[in-house]
């Protein structure tokens, strides 16, 4: 399995799946403390393979796996984890292991996907068959949307200016697109206060154009000028 982005449709099979309670956008970057031993394991391995997992944003359940006290007895023991069918793929950019038992990893975001099937192994692990999205076209920025891609600009500015190092804790980092449509909303997307529901709707937005609107718009509901 490659890691880097694949022109054209293509269907992966048993790609392991990361669910979070936040969504991983194309292009962005995802920072993680992995203790589980089952994505211990999982990561290990990609990293090993130069192969990419899948993030996927929870719509119920925990990160962490849980044991659920109202499981009936003699059924699966742990609380549910139920997941939205589009994500995206993940490439490990970095790995430190500063303990036994712990990995701390930097991941760049890819391809969007679709889940068309989806299992769940024997010691938590999920693992999907998906289709891959076609990489999104470049769509320049409209004119009556430049403030929005401009006030990222000056937000970017204001961050270099008060702290260098903070851009570190950040997912807007090079390389800047800012005449990209879907570059400008999914990076805003990243950094605006709303709730990760809202941020998968966003994600799996085909229109990158659409996206950007729908994000000039949130920044106005949000008193945030631009």
């Amino acid at each position: 399995m490659s890691a880097e982005p694949v022109s054209g449709p293509l269907t992966l099979q048993q790609l392991p799946l990361f669910p979070l309670q936040t969504v991983l956008f194309p292009g962005g970057w995802l920072p993680l403390r992995i203790f589980e031993v089952r994505y211990l394991d999982m990561i290990g391995r990609c990293h090993k393979a130069g192969a990419p997992f899948g993030v996927v944003c929870l719509s119920e359940g925990s990160e962490v796996r849980r044991i659920d006290p109202a499981a009936p007895p003699g059924g699966d023991a742990f609380a549910r984890e139920v997941f939205h069918p589009v994500g995206t793929l993940a490439r490990i950019e970095s790995l430190e292991r500063p303990q036994p038992g712990l990995m701390v990893i930097q991941c760049r975001g890819q391809q969007r996907f679709q889940v068309t099937r989806r299992s769940q192994l024997a010691h938590g692990l999920w693992v999907a068959d998906v289709q891959l999205d076609e990489p999104e076209a470049s769509v320049p920025v409209p004119t009556h949307l430049a403030n929005t891609r401009d006030a990222l600009q000056r937000l970017l500015q204001s961050l270099q200016e008060r702290d260098p190092q903070s851009l570190e804790q950040l997912p807007l980092r090079p390389p800047y697109r800012w005449d990209d449509s879907g570059w400008v909303a999914n990076r805003w997307a990243e950094l605006l206060p709303t709730p990760a529901e809202l941020k998968q709707r966003l994600m799996a937005l085909d229109n990158p154009l659409l996206r950007l609107e729908l994000v000039s718009d949130l920044l106005d509901r949000l008193g945030l000028e631009h």
